[in-house]
């Protein structure tokens, strides 16, 4: 199931670049039309695949919830170059995908 991805950064269209070290934020739209605004916290591979570590945050900006992110599959269109999400298919890649995350965030 893929969430449809609105990327947004002062008003303009762009993703992901991130050329003056501004927090890039995205919105993604959830299966039942709700809108919910994320900071990219991360892109990384685990094998042949992307993931996309997103922090949900409110209106200015501050993290809902400082222990909660959010991880998907992420792809762009080879054609378009447009971004997408997909939900992490089981509880094994997930585990694999969470020990990579727990490494990044101990390198940083």
């Amino acid at each position: 199931m893929k969430e449809k991805v609105k990327v947004t950064l002062d008003g303009e269209d762009i993703f992901p670049v991130d050329e003056n070290d501004d927090d890039v934020m995205v919105t993604i739209e959830l299966d039942d039309g709700s809108e919910l605004d994320c900071e990219i916290l991360t892109i990384f591979d685990v094998g042949e695949q992307d993931y996309i570590v997103l922090m949900p945050v409110d209106e200015s900006g501050e993290p809902l919830n400082d222990t909660e992110v959010l991880i998907y599959r992420y792809a762009e269109d080879p054609e378009t170059g447009e971004p997408s999400l997909d939900n992490i298919q089981s509880d094994e890649e997930y585990e694999a995908v969470g020990k990579r995350f727990e490494e990044i965030q101990d390198e940083a």
